[in-house]
């Protein structure tokens, strides 16, 4: 399964049933899991962790060292979990002394010639769309989706199932099950379509939908707004996740709606 046209370091960890095509060079100090395939013209450098049922195509470059000026050869790795996808020419950076890695989860799908900085974190079942640049220490949480041709600025959190339109500068944080899109980036509603697709009930969606009047359709800034939630709405596991969301942005989240 490992073609003889590969160059794969006898230091490297390699699980059952990997297929390594022509021309790619592993290096020691990786481990790839069970039943991953590992495409022709991809360099996989010191520090890569990739998860079992992996795809990895062609011209794909992980765990190389950061493009950071800070960076002073520390020890770092590039953590990748189960079954996901790494299309052409994508970019994975190694962790720094900030967390020592770089995750990517499982069932992830990065397109084409995407670049995942130094110590950002992605989580589970997360798209990000062709051409989109992560720079380093951001944070992606599970189901996002991220569109096409996007820059995201340094340090900024995406909340889970959100949803990035295509083409954006995402300079400030994008709170959970929110769309975000236009420019300057601002709320767009909530991913309705998305939540549905993924289970949340009608009255869910909605419940969602009226903690973010309140923030983004009301007038009020932040921590009024927060006030407002907390007396008037129901605590459910959505309203606490976007509250604490919030609270916890040091960027700033994304303005509400602009017309």
């Amino acid at each position: 399964m490992i073609s003889p046209l590969a160059h794969v370091s006898p230091d490297a960890t390699i699980g059952k049933n990997v297929k390594i095509d022509p021309f790619t060079m592993i290096h020691e100090d990786v481990v790839i899991g069970d039943d991953t395939w590992i495409g022709p013209n991809v360099t996989i450098f010191p520090g890569a962790r990739i998860g079992k049922k992996c795809k990895i195509f062609p011209g794909a470059v992980i765990a190389g060292i950061p493009q950071d000026l800070k960076f002073q050869g520390e020890d770092s790795t590039v953590v990748i979990g189960d079954n996901t996808t790494i299309r052409e020419c994508v970019t994975i950076s190694r962790g720094t002394v900030d967390k020592q890695t770089t995750v990517v989860g499982s069932n992830c799908l990065l397109m084409a010639y995407v670049h995942v900085a130094h110590d950002c974190v992605i989580g589970s079942n997360v798209i990000i769309a062709n051409s989109v640049q992560i720079a380093g220490h951001v944070s992606i949480d599970d189901w996002a989706i991220v569109g096409g041709s996007s820059a995201i600025h340094q340090f900024v959190k995406i909340g889970m199932h959100a949803m990035i339109s295509g083409g954006s500068l995402v300079r400030k944080d994008v709170p959970p099950f929110t769309k975000a899109a236009r420019e300057p980036l601002s709320y767009a509603g909530v991913n309705s379509l998305g939540l549905r697709r993924r289970g949340f009930t009608s009255e869910t969606i909605s419940h969602i939908q009226e903690v973010y009047r309140y923030l983004f359709l009301n007038s009020m800034n932040n921590s009024r707004a927060l006030e407002e939630i907390e007396v008037n709405l129901p605590a459910t596991k959505e309203r606490d996740e976007i509250l604490n969301f919030i609270r916890s942005s040091e960027r700033g989240v994304m303005k509400g709606y602009i017309n």
